[in-house]
């Protein structure tokens, strides 16, 4: 076994828990295409501005791209995420499609990246000291042997009635008042 887990950064996992259950929001913040225009090992990230950028800032309006030409220097992407963190890929070498693979991976990440270290692996808002609730947690016993729809366990709804129930009952009423009549007078 190693020691290097005692290195790593630790915490609790800052993304969302709830993304995507109502709508969903990407990530990734920002992203900053570092690059040389005339070193070689850069050529691929100049294809990829050249070509697929447009594409790629057009299919995703949600990130904001930079683009920061540098001299000598070999190309990097830095990508922000909402958490706060920074992710550095040195793009050395890279083809225009790798470009766009490191870019779509980092479009789908949250942020976390491996080196950090997950105290727990489940994260609550409301921790409960009960256990976890089941629809079964407070039921009586007696209910597991009862043959269901019983009158006695049944709830009589108290609810007022509506306009359209009231219209109809009325309607109803005079309906009857009006055969009663009827019956009366030809009797």
């Amino acid at each position: 076994m190693s020691n290097t887990h005692l290195f790593l950064k630790s915490g609790f996992l800052t993304t969302p828990g709830y993304n995507g259950v109502g709508r969903y929001v990407c990530q990734l913040q920002r992203v900053v295409l570092k690059f040389c225009k005339n070193n070689g090992s850069s050529r691929g990230m100049r294809d990829f501005v050249e070509k697929g950028l447009i594409n790629f800032a057009e299919s995703n309006p949600g990130v904001v791209v930079y683009l920061k030409p540098r001299r000598h220097r070999s190309p990097v992407i830095i990508a922000e995420y909402l958490n706060g963190d920074k992710q550095h890929i040195s793009c050395r070498n890279y083809t225009e499609e790798e470009v766009l693979k490191w870019l779509n991976l980092l479009r789908t990440q949250s942020g976390n990246h491996e080196g950090f270290r997950l105290r727990k692996m489940w994260h609550t808002d409301h921790p409960s000291i009960q256990g976890p609730w089941t629809p079964f947690t407070f039921r009586e016993e007696g209910l597991n042997l009862v043959k269901f729809p019983q009158e006695n366990l049944s709830v009589p709804l108290n609810e007022p009635k509506s306009a359209t129930q009231q219209l109809l009952e009325a309607f109803k009423r005079q309906q009857k008042d009006v055969c009663d009549l009827e019956k009366q007078r030809g009797e």
